[in-house]
Formats: C-alpha cells, sequence, structure tokens
C-alpha cells in the first residue's frame, strides 16, 4: 500500500515536471517577443558579427531567464505541493507577475536607458511617479488590463500543456528546441569571451541590454554611444586607446537662436577675470556678492574659454565669433577688452567697437589679473552680476573649480547645490534675454535647474557630475568615483544609471 502510494506521489511529479518543461517552452517563446524590444532601445548593429551575436543572445539569454525563473518558482513548488490543479493555477499566478515585472523594466529601460533596479531605484520612482502624477486613471488601466491579459494566456497555456503532454511530449520538438536554446546561450558566451579579449565592439556594446546579462563596462558605455573612433581596437605601446574620440562624437548643432521682441530683464554684467585673487575674493564678499558652492571649468585657458564662450565641450576657433553671438540683435551686447584679451580672442578687438552700447543688456568685460573691481562692479550697479574665473585649479585633473561670484537674486533663490560649470553660464545669459536655441545646450539654464546628470569631456576624459558625486572615465576606459567639492576618491562601483545619464547630454543623443 505504502508502495504504490510512492508510486503515485512519483508519478505526480514526473507529470508535473514534464508539464512544467513544456510550460516553459510555451514561456520562451512568448517572452521572445518582450526581450526583442530591449534591442529596439538602442542602435542595431552594423555589422554581420554583431547581428549573429544579437540573434543568439537573445534566443539563449532569453531561455535561460525563463528556465531560472522555472527552478526558483515552479520546480520547487511542484516537489513541496505536487497537486496539479493548484501548481498549475498558481504557476499562471507567477509566470504573470515575471511578465509583467519584465514588461516594466523593458519599460524603463526603453525611457531611461538602463534597467530598473537597487542602483536605479531614484529614477524609477521618479519615473513611476510621472506617470502616476500625469495620468493616474490610464496607468492603472493599463496596468490591470495587461495582467488580466497576460493571466489569460497563462491559464489557457497552463491548461493546455497539461492535457497535451503525451502528444507534445511525441511531436519531436522538444529535443530541437533545447539544442537550440542551449547551443545559442553557449555561443553567446563563447563569442562574448573572444570580443572581450579583442576589444571588439559590435557585441561588447550590447553588454547589458538584456536584464541579468553581462554588466556594462564604462568602455561599452563609450563604444554604445558612438563616443569611440571606428580605428578604436588598436592600441597604443602605452596601452592606452588611440583616437578615443570620433572626430564629430561632440560636435553641437550650429546655434539657432529665436529671440523675443523686447528683453523684459535688468542688464547682465559678465565679468571674466584670468584668475581671481584672495584679495578680489574677499572684496567681491564685502561687496555683496555670493559665491557658487562649487563651479567647474577646464584647467586649460583654450578649453574654458570654449566651455564659456561657445557653450561647446567640442573644439572650436576662438579666432572666430560664437554662433550666438553674431545672432543676437546688436542693441543687445556691450563688450570691453584688454589688450591681452584681445590678442588671445582676436574678434573681441572688432566686437568691441561694434558693440560699444551701455545702454546694452549684456554686457562682457574682460579683464586682466589684479584689477580693481569696485569700478566695473559700480557701473554694474542697476543690474545682475557674474564675476568668472577662466580657469579651473586642479592638480588631478584636466577639470577643476573656479571661482564663481554673483549678484543676481533670481539666481540666488535657486539655492543651487549641485555642480555648475562654465557651460551653464551661455544657456543661463541667453534664456534671461528671452533669447532660445532650437538645438539643445551642452549646458543648463541656471534659473531653471535640472536634476539630469551633468557632463563633460576634456582631453579624452569624461567627466559627470550628479550632486557631490564626480564619476570619471579615462581614455583606456577605466574609471574612478570622487568627492566633486573635495576631491576625494570614492571606493564605488561604476554607477551605471549616473553614466547613462551624462551620456545623454551628447549631441547626437539630443538631435
Amino acid at each position: 500500500m505504502v508502495l504504490e502510494q510512492n508510486l503515485s506521489l512519483v508519478n505526480k511529479i514526473d507529470r508535473l515536471l514534464r508539464w512544467g518543461h513544456w510550460f516553459t517552452f510555451f514561456n520562451i517563446l512568448l517572452a521572445l517577443c518582450v526581450t526583442g524590444s530591449y534591442f529596439l532601445a538602442d542602435p542595431l548593429p552594423q555589422s554581420v558579427l554583431g547581428w549573429v551575436y544579437l540573434l543568439v543572445t537573445w534566443l539563449g539569454h532569453t531561455a535561460f531567464l525563463c528556465f531560472l525563473f522555472f527552478i526558483i518558482t515552479i520546480f520547487p513548488v511542484s516537489l513541496i505541493f505536487p497537486y496539479q490543479r493548484h501548481v498549475r493555477g498558481l504557476a499562471a499566478v507567477l509566470a504573470t507577475c515575471g511578465f509583467v515585472a519584465l514588461i516594466f523594466d523593458a519599460y524603463v529601460y526603453h525611457s531611461l536607458g538602463y534597467h530598473a533596479g537597487s542602483a536605479s531605484y531614484e529614477q524609477t520612482l521618479n519615473l513611476l511617479r510621472q506617470q502616476v502624477v500625469t495620468n493616474l486613471r490610464n496607468f492603472v488601466l493599463i496596468t490591470a488590463a495587461v495582467a488580466a491579459v497576460l493571466l489569460s494566456v497563462q491559464l489557457v497555456l497552463s491548461n493546455f500543456c497539461w492535457k497535451k503532454i503525451a502528444r507534445l511530449s511525441h511531436s519531436g520538438t522538444g529535443k530541437p528546441a533545447l539544442v537550440l536554446f542551449l547551443g545559442c546561450f553557449v555561443l553567446s558566451h563563447l563569442l562574448h569571451i573572444w570580443a572581450d579579449a579583442s576589444q571588439n565592439d559590435a557585441i561588447t556594446r550590447q553588454d547589458n541590454i538584456l536584464p541579468l546579462s553581462y554588466p556594462a563596462t564604462a568602455r561599452t558605455m563609450l563604444a554604445r554611444y558612438n563616443l569611440l573612433e571606428s580605428s578604436d581596437t588598436a592600441i597604443s605601446a602605452s596601452g592606452l586607446q588611440q583616437n578615443w574620440l570620433a572626430p564629430d562624437a561632440l560636435r553641437q548643432p550650429q546655434v539657432q537662436l529665436s529671440c523675443a521682441a523686447a528683453a523684459n530683464t535688468a542688464p547682465l554684467h559678465v565679468l571674466l577675470l584670468p584668475k581671481i585673487a584672495a584679495t578680489q575674493q574677499q572684496q567681491l564678499k564685502q561687496l555683496g556678492l555670493r559665491r557658487m558652492e562649487t563651479h567647474f571649468a577646464p584647467v586649460a585657458a583654450d578649453q574654458a574659454l570654449n566651455n564659456l564662450l561657445y557653450a561647446d565641450m567640442a573644439p572650436n576657433k576662438l579666432a572666430e565669433q560664437p554662433d550666438w553671438l553674431t545672432q543676437l540683435p546688436q542693441a543687445y551686447l556691450a563688450f570691453d577688452a584688454t589688450a591681452s584679451w584681445q590678442q588671445q580672442l582676436p574678434w573681441l578687438a572688432t566686437s568691441a567697437n561694434n558693440y560699444p552700447n551701455n545702454k546694452a543688456l549684456l554686457h562682457w568685460h574682460f579683464l586682466d589679473n589684479n584689477t580693481d573691481l569696485a569700478a566695473p562692479l559700480q557701473q554694474a550697479a542697476e543690474g545682475h552680476v557674474l564675476v568668472l574665473e577662466l580657469s579651473g585649479q586642479s592638480d588631478k585633473f584636466a577639470l577643476g573649480t573656479a571661482s564663481f561670484w554673483y549678484r543676481w537674486p533670481q539666481l540666488q533663490q535657486q539655492r543651487i547645490s549641485d555642480v555648475t560649470q562654465h557651460l551653464d553660464i551661455v544657456p543661463t545669459l541667453l534664456a534671461e534675454l528671452g533669447c532660445f536655441n532650437q538645438q539643445n545646450w551642452s549646458g543648463d539654464n541656471l534659473l531653471q535647474p535640472q536634476s539630469q546628470t551633468k557632463l563633460n569631456i576634456v582631453n579624452n576624459q569624461l567627466y559627470s557630475f550628479r550632486k557631490d558625486k564626480m564619476l570619471l572615465v579615462e581614455e583606456d576606459g577605466s574609471f574612478s568615483v570622487w568627492s566633486a567639492g573635495t576631491a576625494v576618491r570614492l571606493e564605488q562601483r561604476l554607477d551605471l544609471p549616473m553614466l547613462t545619464d551624462a551620456l545623454k547630454r551628447l549631441p547626437s543623443q539630443q538631435q
């Protein structure tokens, strides 16, 4: 009697496991539709090898995810609680939850560029909050409808597999499917090992597209956003990457300004000095100006001018006027520059003559070191004032902190605690003048601060900032994390959401 009961139990478990395998197989086919959408969120491969890897990793990794889900959930339930009706119903509910989670992760990946998880929970919650705030009713209805449809499909699949176990087992589909999925899984890993060793970006740039796949590295992200030169597989004798940046990777579209008929603002005065001495900073403090806590600028003067005057990360010809300057109404601008500045920026000599209007809305004052700032500040008594140090100060990085003082009530009201950059100055000034660029700037309007991670690329080094954290990516793909305020190194892992959000600022991603 006991033997018959044991045989009956074994038969039940055996039938449930065979049912579970076929239930998982059909769910793999269903999951392929969802996982295929991940690849549409990124640029598709440009080579045959890239397409081969995409196909095998899509089939192999999707099958792996579904089988892993079966092993973790349905398999132990079948062993512990071998009652077919309960197991089949519970498996349908579990599979529905798994698909809802997968679809949600795909939505997050399409929206943010990375997966939902502990490293991106803030961004994921913000995304959910936006959906709930903007249209709660539709969000609830769509979620409930998708879950109901999925549950119905799962119940049908569960019932079909249970009734057709014998027919499915003799169909001759099982072994070929196993060979296909297992072969694709193994081949995808072998291809990735080879590509990782040979630095083949056609394959490695697909890291982390699917959930629970290879973690993306800093170099993977650079390749995915087309920052690497096409000949980047060549390594120099020093072991560093040659031609790290593609020539047009940072090239910003030509500025296209549209200005209001009449600007409604007090005059804006920008005082620019090569270096602000301690005595001058004390003078600025006594005169009631406030200092921006953490302001960054390139250490090299020419790169700092490029960030400040051209609002661009890509190199520009300093001998030529910025595009935005030529598009402003002449009555808006006034320049005064010392001889040393005119020598460094030849167009200043003509600009000072062409824009001498003392009643202009935007005054640029190019001053020398140790200039007494009382006179120009007195001249700007009725307007808003920005006092900037040209170059950043740093012994470690190509980007360093620079003094930034201001007297501007609206700017003070923002209570900015995040990092600011030279890239933010021109967008802020032009927005205040009522002039808006039809193309996106690399920097921000400080009067309307954004929470998006900031980006700058100097000397083949990528810098991204979020609050006090600075992520530095070197030209060989290595990275380090620092405190932006204290320049102290932090022992932290690569913050993939932070890097992804920063790379979204690239001109190529905003067009």
